[in-house]
């Protein structure tokens, strides 16, 4: 969910009209507003997040539980323009729920006023951008919490789907691979990280 309309019809031209390799210009063709970047936070974030909650108790009965965030590389932390929403979700030591909700709801008051080029957020898929960051914020607010847990984040990479036309690069079997590996680290195994595909990132 990337919280912006496009024409489907655009696109399906493009998905037949495409070179192999060739990507369609994303910022011509999408646009946001203030009610698709809500549904965006609230499937991609809160609807996560709600997920998780409520699983965490039968996972604590597991000898080996394992939380595994989907995210994306547009969500890391040199995408949020906003310096103040970067400097609280990069203070890794004192993130808290509380903090992530009100940064998200900072920037949907200022959506909604007209002032998100203003206020510094991003001007592009400003809400799928944030709502991966705070799914990664929420993953190490999540690794803190529950030390015995494995809990970590990754981004499949760009995996052809059908919201995507199937313009994406990866096979839904190879974006598979990455989220597959990580639920399956020995209990040993590294917590509260965020991985490009099979690699450690940084956030």
């Amino acid at each position: 969910m990337q919280g912006l309309v496009a024409s489907k019809v655009i696109l399906k031209l493009l998905e037949l009209q495409a070179l192999p390799g060739a990507q369609p210009n994303w910022g011509s063709l999408l646009t946001q507003s203030p009610e698709l970047s809500e549904q965006c936070l609230q499937t991609n974030y809160y609807g996560a997040k709600r997920m998780c909650e409520s699983l965490i108790q039968l996972l604590q009965l597991s000898s080996s539980p394992r939380i595994v965030n989907v995210s994306s590389s547009m969500g890391k932390l040199k995408n949020v323009s906003n310096e103040w929403a970067k400097a609280v979700l990069s203070d890794a030591g004192n993130l808290t729920e509380d903090k992530v909700d009100e940064i998200l709801s900072q920037y949907m008051k200022d959506f909604k006023e007209g002032s998100l080029q203003e206020k510094g957020w991003p001007a592009f898929m400003s809400a799928y951008i944030l709502s991966k960051a705070a799914m990664n914020a929420y993953t190490r607010i999540l690794a803190k919490k529950y030390p015995n847990f494995i809990i970590n984040c990754v981004c499949p990479g760009f995996v052809k789907t059908d919201m995507n036309f199937n313009s994406g690069i990866l096979s839904v079997e190879e974006g598979a691979e990455s989220p597959v590996r990580l639920a399956l680290l020995p209990n040993n195994g590294p917590s509260g990280l965020f991985f490009a595909r099979k690699e450690e990132s940084e956030f």
